[in-house]
């Protein structure tokens, strides 16, 4: 085998590195709303588990980005492939990290089971979790358009984010129980939580954009 092909040997498995890890997130938050959906805290605990396999991945694939770089001492192309994957295995780390947040509410909302999340959590965690496939597709198949695309989704995340802080705040202003506005403040974080996920794949999106364009720049509904 010679340099070269040892070199786009190591690449593909780097690339490989980020698909996998990005399922084991997608998995995360699945397990995570699953949990929400049900106050499941058994099923929060696994989520737990599955945070810490993340993190593993995180700097395992990491390592392998130092070995290339020192070993390899890649150019142009080849080195902004390398720091594409050191980017996004932080942002799918911190995806990880928000699909933990979602579950570290749910023994506190066991407490007031009477308070039900707002319609906007299910569109939310729908939204994201395609935002999430639709970045890994774009890496896979090398394609700018669909990166461009989760830009358009995470505005309609925004807005859903939106519209159930809204109601929330209404409901904590309605109501002078303490119990009740310790719910009404989880399940805000549990908003928030899902907005940044959102945010956090439209990252992705744009590590795509600049592996293969060169350009990295902030993505919106007018590039």
């Amino acid at each position: 085998m010679t340099i070269r092909e040892r070199f786009e040997q190591q690449l593909a498995e780097l690339r490989q590195d980020i698909l996998q890890m990005g399922k084991m997130v997608e998995d995360e938050l699945d397990l995570a709303l699953r949990a929400l959906d049900t106050l499941d805290a058994a099923m929060a605990k696994q989520v737990y588990a599955a945070d810490e396999e993340v993190n593993k991945m995180r700097f395992a694939t990491e390592e392998k980005c130092f070995t290339v770089i020192v070993t390899q001492q890649p150019a142009a192309r080849d080195l902004r492939a390398v720091i594409t994957v050191m980017n996004m295995i932080v942002d799918l780390e911190r995806m990880g990290d928000q699909a933990k947040g979602i579950a570290k509410v749910i023994p506190r909302l066991q407490q007031h089971e009477e308070i039900e999340c707002p319609l906007e959590f299910k569109q939310m965690g729908e939204m994201v979790a395609n935002m999430l496939r639709q970045s890994m597709m774009a890496y896979q198949s090398d394609s700018v358009t669909l990166a461009r695309r989760v830009a358009t989704q995470d505005d309609e995340v925004d807005n859903l984010y939106t519209r159930a802080f809204g109601k929330l705040m209404k409901q904590m202003a309605a109501n002078d129980q303490p119990d009740e506005m310790e719910a009404c403040y989880e399940l805000l974080r549990v908003a928030r939580e899902l907005e940044r996920f959102g945010d956090l794949a439209t990252n992705l999106a744009e590590r795509v954009i600049y592996r293969i364009t060169g350009q990295l720049k902030e993505l919106n509904l007018d590039t």
